[in-house]
């Protein structure tokens, strides 16, 4: 499928050069996941994808219906048929019946803004990635708020994180800037002696 898509680019791009008359190239609509979903930090997306890649079975970028079933049963939370179609429904915005990565998000997105039914099978399949009340306790109560209020306070992480990301790139261009005068520093004195 790619080479055929490079294919197509190719014959296009030639035709071009030709002087011909060429369409307009349609883009296909590219989804980032980090630029759509800033509510979510780098790191809890990379979570999501993981978890979306684990029961994507067939490896062709969709949870269908069996692998939904499959999901659910081995979290502990089986549906019935109708069940997991109307989990599929609830989120499928191509209407192609199997969600995809960003439909994927879309459950968490609508879990956090409260969207889902708490006991629809898509509130407990989000409900996985919240703070577990049994394990920290009743006395952890206040940390767990605490920790709630703190994660809803950090409007601009995914900014943060990308500053972090592009300051340490421009470290290491720095570092080789200056590696590379050393360099023709050393190799201007070797050449003169």
């Amino acid at each position: 499928m790619a080479t055929d898509e490079l294919a197509s680019k190719l014959a296009r791009r030639e035709k071009i050069n030709e002087g011909e008359d060429v369409a307009p190239a349609q883009e296909k609509n590219i989804f980032n996941p980090y630029t759509e979903f800033k509510e979510f930090s780098r790191k809890e997306i990379k979570e999501y994808e993981k978890m979306f890649k684990k029961y994507d079975v067939g490896h062709d970028n969709f949870i269908d219906l069996m692998e939904l079933k499959l999901m659910m049963e081995k979290l502990g939370a089986p549906q019935t048929h109708m069940g997991l179609k109307n989990m599929i429904k609830e989120v499928d915005e191509d209407l192609d019946n199997k969600i995809n990565f960003k439909e994927f998000l879309m459950i968490f997105r609508k879990a956090a803004a409260g969207e889902l039914d708490d006991d629809s099978g898509l509130s407990q399949l989000a409900k996985l990635t919240e703070i577990d009340i049994d394990e920290v306790g009743v006395g952890g109560a206040k940390n767990f708020f605490e920790a709630k209020i703190s994660e809803i306070s950090k409007t601009s992480k995914f900014e943060e994180e990308i500053r972090a990301e592009q300051e340490e790139n421009k470290k290491k261009a720095e570092e080789a800037k200056v590696r590379k005068a050393d360099f023709k520093a050393k190799q201007a004195a070797f050449l003169s002696s």
